[in-house]
C-alpha cells in the first residue's frame, strides 16, 4: 500500500512538472509570435520607410530590439538549452530532491 501511494505521489509530482514545462513552452512561442512580428516591423520603420508613427509602434528602435533580442534569447536558453547544460541526471536528482522534501514535510500519523 506504502508504494503504490508514493508511485502516485510521483506521479502527480512528474505531471506538475511536465505542465509547467508545457505552459513556459507555450509562453515561449507566443513571445516568439509577437518578436517576429516586432522585427518585421522594424524592419519596415528602419529598412523601407514605412511611416508607421502611431502609439505603440513609434517606439521600435534599435536600443528597444536589441533589449528585446537579448530577452528572448536569455529565454531561449532558459527553455531549450538548461536541459543540454544540466542534463537528465541533474534534473532526476532535483527531483527525487524536491520529492523528498514534501514527503519529509508531510506528517501521517
Amino acid at each position: 500500500m506504502e508504494t503504490n501511494f508514493k508511485n502516485d505521489l510521483e506521479e502527480l509530482e512528474l505531471h506538475e512538472i511536465a505542465t509547467k514545462k508545457v505552459v513556459k513552452l507555450k509562453g515561449f512561442y507566443t513571445h516568439m509570435f509577437i518578436y517576429i512580428v516586432g522585427v518585421i516591423i522594424y524592419i519596415l520603420k528602419e529598412y523601407f520607410g514605412v511611416p508607421l508613427n502611431f502609439f505603440p509602434l513609434k517606439y521600435i528602435n534599435g536600443f528597444v530590439m536589441c533589449i528585446w533580442t537579448t530577452a528572448f534569447l536569455v529565454s531561449a536558453v532558459d527553455l531549450f538549452a538548461s536541459f543540454k547544460i544540466f542534463g537528465q541526471e541533474w534534473e532526476e536528482r532535483k527531483l527525487k530532491s524536491i520529492l523528498g522534501k514534501k514527503t519529509k514535510t508531510q506528517k501521517w500519523e
